[in-house]
């Protein structure tokens, strides 16, 4: 058992320091399933949910998602290449579908297929708009935020495994509430928490795009009142939900707003 345990926590530790750091974020990338595995399959789901969702094509709404979306990933194309990688996106195949859809809802799958539905363009209202929401999933990817939720899952029932080797003896009463109390302290405490960090992320790294695409960032907040008021308040507390709260999302956007703005001037961008 206690075997078990310590290749447990060996494994965990070695996964965790073998990460490569993320250009975007700074931060070591929390990677147990590799992009040679993970992009093919993200790819090949994509692709089914293509066939199996009605897109909407050569239309002027879906005709907008394509050229927003080029010009987010251009974006982050100037930025890698000014930061000195270059051969980032090598793996990366850009998709940008408009799925018709009454949904407020956009994605982007681990290597840059992206879909916006329609529903949520009412909310957007204008490029600006749909930029914030594109600029937000884009940067998803590019932070390889899919990834590592992968790998936080598998890390989340490593240690179910060991926590139940460690109770083996313990009866089944104990091993229940002992294993229910593992549930609700790693999801509250560390799942959701890191699926929050990885929304704040992907605004500091989307707003920054959408500026650097030449589209001005205080308009992003505008957008995310309109995304507010149209859920009516009907939203859980922040610290059960794997988004931050309105309030805090907001408040977080117009603090970056600054700092998107001196990031897009370094390419010759610059806002009123």
């Amino acid at each position: 058992m206690k075997k078990v345990i310590l290749f447990s926590i060996v494994t965990i530790v070695a996964i965790i320091f073998s990460c490569a750091k993320n250009p975007f974020t700074g931060k070591k990338t929390l990677a147990i399933v590799p992009n040679s595995e993970l992009l093919p399959s993200a790819f090949a789901q994509y692709g089914q949910f293509i066939k199996e969702n009605k897109v909407l094509s050569n239309t002027a709404e879906a005709k907008r998602v394509e050229l927003i979306g080029t010009k987010i990933k251009n974006a982050a194309e100037k930025w890698l290449n000014a930061n000195g990688y270059k051969d980032y996106l090598k793996e990366y195949q850009w998709e940008y579908k408009l799925v018709d859809s009454k949904e407020v809802n956009a994605w982007c799958m681990p290597g840059g297929k992206i879909v916006v539905y329609s529903g949520i363009l009412p909310i957007t209202k204008d490029d600006a708009g749909l930029a914030t929401v594109m600029g937000h999933e884009v940067a998803h990817a590019l932070a390889n935020h899919g990834q590592q939720r992968m790998s936080a899952g598998i890390l989340q029932q490593l240690g179910a495994v060991g926590t139940a080797a460690a109770l083996g003896n313990e009866s089944a009463q104990t091993q229940q509430i002992a294993m229910t109390a593992y549930g609700a302290v790693t999801q509250f405490g560390g799942m959701l928490p890191f699926s929050r960090s990885h929304e704040s992320e992907a605004d500091v790294i989307g707003l920054k795009l959408m500026a650097i695409a030449g589209y001005n960032p205080e308009t992003a907040i505008s957008f995310w009142q309109r995304m507010s008021a149209a859920s009516g308040g009907q939203k859980p507390a922040e610290f059960m939900s794997t988004h931050p709260s309105d309030e805090t999302r907001i408040a977080n956007i117009k603090r970056l707003i600054p700092e998107s703005k001196a990031e897009a001037a370094k390419f010759g961008v610059t806002f009123n």
